[in-house]
């Protein structure tokens, strides 16, 4: 019978691939023509970012790169890594060789101003090699000065078939895992909760063998085992990096494409993943004067109710608040009129500063009445249904439309009114 599983080191260290033709994944960087591929085999290395999710390489693929062009590779957590220990690495270099080594750091976004810019002058000198790994956006989290003396590469999650390979790889290589009768039936669902994580598959594989059965052979892996060992399926939501960005990005886009099933998905990651419910909220606000406007005008008081309501409510149950406003948004009438209306606007005001014509000013003193402040302007409330035809913009601007009136029943009912008031205007002249 096997033996009760025990290993000291991780089984996702063990298997760590050796070259870079063992990496699975990332084709569009490592295979054959593509950019680091085409670097290590020139022999050159310039200061890069790998940037993408956890456990999807990119600690391996720098020490794989350093040791294919024969370069000294230290490796610093910038958790725990702070400006004097980072200039003791920098100042470690052998005046002898001409190879500058490899400083690769780990999570570089959590580096403040002053560590990133004591990377800059060894950087730029070519002292050393920076390899720099971040699983924000590097626009959002490195300045932009140590940005643009390095090339970003972007590393993509692992694939379900991926992740099939890692986990089939485990088995049959690991050197002790190799020694057990494993029977994978649950590859598909690790792969599901791993979201593209190869070392949280490796994790939750051996996590599960541990607590299996060890007299059991062969050892059954099925889902109810990962379920219970997994808890639940961790959400995988970083709210101050790019996801947060993503995912507001895809919860704004389905309401505004009218899709109330996605449009509560994306809410829900948002909230489970920790996002304040009053964020939240406040960009249904902003959406529900944007996208969908005078096509709906109790979408703007509905999502200010909302807000209001969540702030003072809070979670749990402001989640009940969010899904009676956000699914009310996605169903609702949509128009973008209002929001072209003021963007048109501002961009002509921004060129534009024509004076107010006479007639519009207000002459509040007797030197501005001579001067024609208000001559010639015309009370509508004095004339039949409250309107009266007279121009309101400057002489140079007269007939410059901004506001179009979308094809929406609320907005029509609008234009087919103005429309009426300005032919009743007409014939009672």
């Amino acid at each position: 019978m096997p033996q009760p599983f025990h290993a000291d080191t991780p089984l996702a260290q063990r298997i760590r691939p050796a070259s870079l033709d063992a990496i699975i994944g990332q084709a569009h960087l490592l295979a054959e023509g593509a950019p680091l591929r085409r670097l290590v085999e020139q022999g050159h290395l310039p200061s890069i970012i790998l940037h993408g999710e956890a456990g999807i390489g990119k600690t391996t693929i720098a020490m794989l790169l350093a040791d294919a062009v024969g370069r000294p590779f230290h490796a610093l957590s910038a958790i725990n890594t702070g400006v004097k220990q980072l200039r003791e690495v920098l100042d470690s270099k052998d005046s002898l060789s001409f190879e500058s080594p490899v400083v690769f750091i780990d999570e570089i976004h959590r580096f403040n101003k002053a560590q990133q810019d004591a990377l800059l002058g060894a950087v730029e000198s070519g002292d050393i090699t920076l390899i720099g790994a971040t699983t924000e956006n590097p626009s959002f989290s490195v300045n932009n000065a140590l940005l643009s003396r390095c090339q970003v590469y972007r590393l993509q999650p692992l694939t379900s078939d991926q992740i099939a390979v890692v986990l089939q790889r485990a088995i049959t290589e690991d050197s002790i895992l190799k020694k057990l009768t494993i029977d994978l039936q649950a590859q598909k669902f690790i792969s599901e909760l791993a979201h593209g994580d190869a070392r949280k598959a490796l994790n939750l594989l051996e996590l599960a063998i541990q607590t299996a059965d060890p007299n059991q052979s062969p050892i059954i892996i099925d889902e109810a085992l990962i379920g219970r060992v997994a808890q639940t399926a961790l959400v995988r939501y970083d709210k101050d990096g790019e996801q947060h960005y993503d995912i507001v990005s895809a919860l704004i886009k389905s309401v505004r494409g009218s899709d109330p099933d996605a449009a509560l998905y994306w809410m829900a990651r948002m909230l489970v993943g920790g996002e304040p419910a009053d964020f939240i909220a406040r960009r249904l606000v902003l959406l529900a004067s944007e996208d969908i406007g005078n096509a709906n005008p109790n979408a703007l008081l509905l999502a200010d109710a909302a807000l209001r309501s969540v702030q003072s409510i809070g979670m749990p149950e402001a989640r009940i608040i969010l899904g009676q406003v956000v699914v009310y948004l996605a169903t609702s009438a949509k128009s973008n009129s209002s929001y072209k209306a003021i963007n048109a606007a501002m961009k002509l005001a921004e060129k534009d500063a024509s004076p107010v014509p006479l007639h519009l000013r207000n002459g509040v003193t007797k030197l501005m009445r001579n001067e024609g402040y208000g001559v010639g302007y015309t009370y509508p409330h004095n004339y039949p249904n409250h309107y009266y035809l007279q121009s309101y913009l400057p002489d140079n601007l007269i007939g410059t439309r901004f506001y179009e009136f979308a094809d929406n029943q609320r907005e029509q009912h609008s234009k087919q009114f103005m429309d009426w008031l300005k032919t009743q205007a007409a014939s009672n002249e």
